[in-house]
């Protein structure tokens, strides 16, 4: 290793007991794929680049928005509508131009998951959706990879490390081994409904980077056949231990072929997409008398709708409910979208064809933008 700007750069860690130049070494050696440069993605690319991983990639086809700069600490509102991956990029660049950053501004899907995440050593999932968190698991079984895998919801964080070569040749558990199957559209929900603090990401999203700088090292003890949950509210956090499971194999698929034939949105997706309406007809009818329309989601859910009559009913108690609404024609809404779409299957199945029941599609929040532009 050269001396100069280097070693001083690296000097604080360097002088670690058990770290020194072989570690600093090795992490200059190393390819990582950060899948995602949201609300984890941020914290863990920042870390990893200031610690002076040789190669670093950054997967995200979305762009900046506002409601993203209270947890995506990476962005500032001059990048609003631009692409997360290439911003993401520049600024790590500023801080460390020692190392290649490679920006990759797409989704990832099944059929570029294996071109992309076959060229680097550690893949670490930074999304926020299970359907790409099924895919991104699948993808390191069949392609080998170990999988530093995050997740935060409301006031609790989760890490692990997944699909890990162990010492006796075989590979640690993976995602599928917690959860074979994934959720249904809305059974879980996301930051989007459920809302995070922007310093719970950045917690988890250093911890993802811990644990990739301790993968590369050799230093310290991995979460391998272990899930870290982390409680924000008082600082709790806990393992569980977890392990492979023989059916696990059956949910996989066997090779490239059947990954790339699997649709993972489907997956994860409620059917009977054709209930929902989108913002500028849920617009026309909030101007008609004859009609119910529901908020379902919970009573302290923000923000709070004053511009149209409305019922607020929340999905969990929406059956006992169910005699508030009169009307032929039920219009739901939530948040993004997702509990509505539920609340409306539930109805539609309750009332058959007896009433036209709707789902407003992207949620409270796509009416709202609407109407800002209208």
């Amino acid at each position: 290793m050269n001396k100069g700007s280097s070693y001083e750069r690296y000097h604080r860690q360097m002088i670690l007991p058990d770290f020194g130049t072989r570690a600093q070494k090795l992490l200059q050696e190393s390819r990582v794929l950060v899948i995602g440069a949201g609300g984890l993605g941020c914290p863990i690319l920042q870390y990893l680049t200031g610690a002076g991983v040789g190669c670093i990639g950054v997967v995200d086809g979305d762009q900046v928005s506002l409601s993203n700069l209270h947890r995506q600490i990476l962005f500032t509102v001059d990048d609003i509508g631009l692409n997360k991956a290439d911003v993401a990029v520049t600024r790590l660049r500023q801080l460390n131009p020692e190392i290649s950053i490679e920006s990759i501004p797409t989704t990832l899907t099944n059929q570029n998951a294996f071109d992309i995440m076959d060229r680097f050593d550690i893949i670490v999932d930074g999304t926020d959706n299970f359907a790409t968190r099924y895919m991104i698991n699948d993808a390191c079984v069949l392609l080998q990879k170990t999988l530093v895998y995050g997740a935060v919801s409301r006031y609790e964080g989760q890490v692990a490390v997944f699909n890990h070569l162990l010492s006796s040749g075989e590979r640690s558990a993976n995602y599928r081994d917690i959860f074979p199957e994934p959720p249904k559209d809305g059974s879980v929900l996301n930051c989007a409904d459920a809302g995070v603090l922007g310093v719970l990401p950045g917690i988890i999203g250093t911890m993802q980077a811990a644990e990739v700088i301790k993968l590369i090292t050799g230093i310290g003890e991995l979460l391998v056949n272990r899930l870290l949950t982390y409680q924000f509210n008082d600082h709790q956090a806990f393992t569980v231990k977890i392990s492979k499971q023989e059916q696990t194999a059956s949910w996989i698929p066997a090779n490239q072929k059947a990954f790339k034939a699997m649709d993972y949105v489907w997956l994860c997706s409620s059917p009977k997409q054709s209930l929902e309406i989108d913002a500028a007809e849920f617009d026309q009818l909030t101007r008609q008398g004859n009609i119910d329309i529901v908020d379902v989601r919970e009573l302290h859910e923000l923000p709070i709708v004053q511009e149209f009559s409305h019922l607020r009913i929340p999905l969990a108690t929406m059956k006992d409910a169910i005699g508030q609404l009169k009307s032929d024609t039920v219009v739901v809404f939530c948040q993004s979208g997702k509990r509505s779409l539920q609340a409306a299957q539930e109805l539609t199945t309750l009332w058959g064809d007896a009433k036209k029941v709707y789902s407003l599609q992207g949620g409270i929040l796509s009416w709202i933008t609407f109407v800002q532009k209208k």
